[in-house]
């Protein structure tokens, strides 16, 4: 499908990616290679976000996932822990009305419940206040990480085969699939992951079987309109086949 032009968009109309995930690698590294805390970077990289999904429409995207703390990510300092998440909380908090003027339906996957209260509060009433807006869907993956996710969507099915609600001869894909966090979710076309890292770090194991990679050496901070822009304009003469033979 061919995106339609934004009045006064830069973008022309182009079939591309409706998709688009991306683990926004580099913050770090961006503020140490120029002498400055990590936390720098990763407020630059939060204003970085706020860009990227404002142009997403004229882009043709329609959904737009971004890996924002991993379970993993635990494992660092306790100091930028707790500054990640009140990046995390001061985003929710001030782009709350510009994402519901905009028409952005804002939600989270992963397990929140580790998650401080006050960010689950916020979480959950952003969620609440945009679930109805249709123009861009904004996914943040928060204390995500794809095998967890797996396992929890197995024990949930385990429970309901337990309980009797479903046969275990009755557990297919799309069961599966019904169980995960991004239930409601199309599967991406595409996954980006910047700052030269060429492995995808546990995100959308099982969503992304079919999608389209592409990793680049741009640190997430510098990453740009027109870099998405390109990559999209890239992807969309690729011929994806899903298994089968073109004809």
């Amino acid at each position: 499908m061919a995106a339609e032009d934004a009045p006064g968009s830069q973008f022309p109309s182009r079939r591309t990616a409706e998709h688009v995930a991306i683990i926004m690698d580099g913050n770090g590294r961006w503020a140490t290679q120029r002498g400055w805390p990590r936390l720098v970077g990763h407020r630059r990289g939060a204003e970085r976000v706020k860009q990227i999904v404002r142009a997403c429409p004229d882009l043709g995207i329609r959904w737009i996932t971004i890996y924002a703390f991993s379970t993993e990510n635990w494992k660092r300092s306790t100091e930028e822990v707790l500054g990640l998440m009140g990046i995390f909380a001061r985003y929710i908090e001030r782009e709350a009305d510009r994402l519901s003027a905009e028409g952005v339906r804002m939600r989270f996957i992963g397990d929140r419940t580790r998650l401080d209260v006050k960010l689950q509060r916020l979480m959950a009433g952003i969620e609440a206040r945009t679930s109805a807006n249709t123009r861009l869907n904004l996914t943040v993956a928060i204390n995500y990480g794809g095998r967890d996710e797996i396992t929890r969507a197995a024990q949930r099915i385990a429970a309901q085969v337990a309980g009797g609600t479903l046969q275990a001869a009755e557990v297919d894909g799309e069961v599966m699939a019904r169980a995960l966090d991004t239930a409601d979710l199309p599967d991406p076309d595409l996954v980006i992951r910047t700052s030269g890292e060429t492995r995808i770090s546990n995100f959308l194991l099982w969503q992304s079987a079919y999608a389209e990679y592409e990793f680049t050496q741009t640190l997430w901070p510098d990453f740009t309109i027109e870099e998405l822009a390109s990559i999209l304009d890239r992807v969309a003469v690729r011929d994806r086949r899903f298994g089968a033979v073109s004809a």
